[in-house]
């Protein structure tokens, strides 16, 4: 089977919804908005520059550190739109990270659509399917000490304040949050 046909076999099986929202599996196709998504000021500051010039930069990310997840899991990062106007709108997803044990949770928004609780219901969502759908005992998370409103979300989720931790490669000191 070819990789569009792995892709479009992904998606039909891991489409999810909540009352306002679709997710599904970010694909090739997406290539244009994590583009744009990852290079928000925002995304840049709280999360990292994943270093994407182009629409090639955005599908070789998602074909070499997305499309594998899902292939090897079942789970991994979510595209988020609304289902009025079906907009792409932000990605949430569960992820197996270098120097972390249990899975970890994370979510983007475009700027423009925060503050109306998508993050949230999105999150709430991608948590239920790493829990439930795959039967994860435990979902971690990881954000910088100055984004309160990740750290705010993350407590809303129900996730655990526990500990600094600094993921390997890196030296920035994180906070990391885990479920009961």
């Amino acid at each position: 089977m070819n990789l569009k046909n792995r892709q479009n076999q992904l998606n039909a099986d891991n489409f999810y919804e909540t009352e306002r929202l679709v997710l599904r599996p970010m694909s090739l196709e997406d290539a244009g908005f994590i583009l744009e998504l990852y290079n928000r000021p925002k995304f840049i500051r709280y999360i990292g520059d994943r270093n994407l010039k182009s629409v090639s930069d955005a599908a070789e990310y998602i074909k070499n550190r997305f499309l594998p997840q899902f292939e090897k899991r079942g789970f991994g990062n979510y595209l988020i739109l609304i289902k009025e106007g079906n907009r792409k709108i932000g990605a949430a997803g569960i992820f197996e990270r270098e120097g972390l044990d249990i899975a970890d949770i994370g979510f983007s928004l475009l700027e423009e659509f925060e503050g109306n609780g998508y993050a949230y219901e999105a999150a709430l969502k991608v948590k239920s399917i790493g829990m439930h759908d795959f039967g994860l005992p435990k979902i971690s998370a990881i954000t910088t000490k100055d984004n309160n409103a990740s750290q705010k979300l993350i407590e809303k989720l129900g996730l655990e304040f526990r500990n600094m931790i600094t993921l390997p490669g890196d030296t920035e000191e994180l906070r990391y949050y885990e479920t009961e």
